[in-house]
C-alpha cells in the first residue's frame, strides 16, 4: 500500500512542485495539497494521510500553531519545510520539538544541488517519517526546559578524565541529542557531535542547546582546543575531526566528499577518534535514517573505546543504532532516557 501525503504550502508554485516531486516515487501517493491551516485539517479529517508535509510559515495560522493543535488533538508524522533563514532555521528546531518528524529545506535554484537529488531527500524523509515512532510533543507555552538542566555534581575524576566523547544523530536527532546533553554537568568532558542537518542550521541548533544545557555548546569553527565542559556541534558543510595540536587535541574540519552521503559524516568524525584518541574515546549512536557511523563505531570498538547505541524502543528512527548493532559496533544499548547515565559511568570507570 502506498504512503499517502497531504502537501501544506501557502505558496501554488510550492504545492505543485513539491507534488510533482513527491509523485516521483512509485510508493508514495500525494492525496492532496492545502494552501493553509484550515484547509489541511479538513482534509486531514476527509483523506487520513499517512504523512504531512508543513510549511514553516503560512498565513493566518502559522506552521507551528498548526503543528501543535495537530500532535495534541491527532498525532502524526510531519516533515516541515523551512526557508534557509536564521529565522527558519529557529522556527523549524521549535517545530521538531513539537513533534515533527523531520525538516528539509525549501527547494532553491542557487542551492548547487539538481531537483533530482532534492527529490530524493524529500522522498527519503517521507518513508522515514511514516515509519516513524512518534514522540510526545511540548507545547509552545511549556516551561523552558533550562529549568531542568542538569545539576549532576561532577563525579570523581570526570573532569580530568582524559575522555573524550564523540556523537552520530540524524532523524529525530535534535531532541535526542538535546536530552543527552540535560544529562552531563558544566565541567563534564568534551563531546563532539555530527549531526546530519544543512549549514544554514547548524548554528542555530548550537545556540538552542548552549542556551538549554549546562556545557557550554558551540558550532565547531575549526583548529579550537578540544575543552572538557564544550560541547561541538559540527557545521553543516564539514567534516568534523580530531586532530592533535601542540597542547592537547583540536578540532579540525574537512569539506572532503561526502561519506555515506553526507557531510558532516558521523563515521569520519569516529574514525578520526579511533586513530587518535583510542581507548580513551567513547562512540555514542543516536537515532537516524541509514547507515551512517556504524563502521566509525565499529573502529571504535576495535581499538577499545567504549561504545553505545541507542534502542530500538527510544529511537525515533531505528536505522543508524540498528545498523551500528548488527555490525556489532554497539558495546552496550540502552535507552535515550538512561544515556547520559550509562556514558558517564564509562567514562568514571
Amino acid at each position: 500500500m502506498k504512503i499517502r501525503v497531504l502537501v501544506v504550502d501557502d505558496s501554488a508554485l510550492m504545492r505543485c512542485l513539491l507534488s510533482q516531486m513527491i509523485s516521483t516515487a512509485p510508493d508514495i501517493e500525494v492525496v492532496g495539497a492545502a494552501p493553509d491551516a484550515q484547509t489541511a485539517r479538513e482534509m486531514i479529517k476527509a483523506l487520513n494521510p499517512d504523512v504531512v508535509t508543513l510549511d514553516v510559515q503560512m498565513p493566518k495560522m502559522s506552521g507551528l500553531e498548526f503543528l501543535e493543535r495537530l500532535m495534541r488533538l491527532r498525532p502524526m508524522p510531519v516533515v516541515m519545510v523551512s526557508s534557509f533563514t536564521e529565522a527558519g532555521s529557529d522556527t523549524t528546531l521549535k517545530a521538531l520539538e513539537l513533534g515533527a518528524i523531520d525538516f528539509i529545506g525549501k527547494p532553491r535554484a542557487d542551492s548547487g544541488r539538481s531537483i533530482e537529488s532534492y527529490a530524493e531527500d524529500l522522498v527519503e524523509k517521507i518513508r522515514a517519517a511514516k515509519g516513524a515512532r512518534l514522540r510526545r510533543p511540548m507545547t509552545l507555552s511549556a516551561p523552558s526546559p533550562s529549568s531542568l538542566t542538569a545539576a549532576t555534581p561532577t563525579r570523581p575524576g570526570l573532569n580530568g578524565s582524559g575522555k573524550i566523547i564523540v556523537v552520530g544523530a540524524s532523524t529525530g536527532g535534535t531532541e535526542a541529542i538535546k536530552e543527552f546533553l540535560l544529562g552531563f554537568p558544566a565541567d563534564g568532558p568534551p563531546i563532539l557531535i555530527v549531526q546530519h542537518m544543512p549549514e544554514s542550521f547548524t548554528a542555530s541548533f548550537a545556540r538552542r542547546l548552549d542556551s538549554l544545557c549546562a556545557p557550554r555548546v558551540l558550532e565547531a569553527q575549526g583548529n579550537e582546543k578540544i575543552e572538557a565542559g564544550t560541547v561541538y556541534i559540527a557545521p553543516g558543510h564539514s567534516h568534523l575531526l580530531i586532530q592533535r595540536g601542540n597542547s592537547g587535541f583540536m578540532t579540525e574540519l574537512a569539506t572532503t566528499p561526502p561519506v555515506n552521503r553526507h557531510r558532516p559524516s558521523a563515521d569520519v568524525l569516529f574514525d578520526s577518534a579511533a586513530a587518535l584518541v583510542g581507548r580513551q574515546a567513547v562512540g555514542v549512536i543516536l537515532t537516524g535514517m541509514g547507515k551512517d557511523g556504524a563502521q566509525g563505531l565499529l573502529r571504535l570498538r576495535q581499538v577499545g573505546a567504549r561504545t553505545f547505541g541507542q534502542d530500538e524502543a527510544s529511537s525515533v528512527v531505528y536505522g543508524m543504532p540498528r545498523e551500528a548493532f548488527l555490525v556489532g559496533a554497539v558495546e552496550e544499548q540502552c535507552s535515550l532516557d538512561d544515556m547520559a547515565r550509562r556514558v558517564m559511568g564509562a567514562i568514571c570507570v
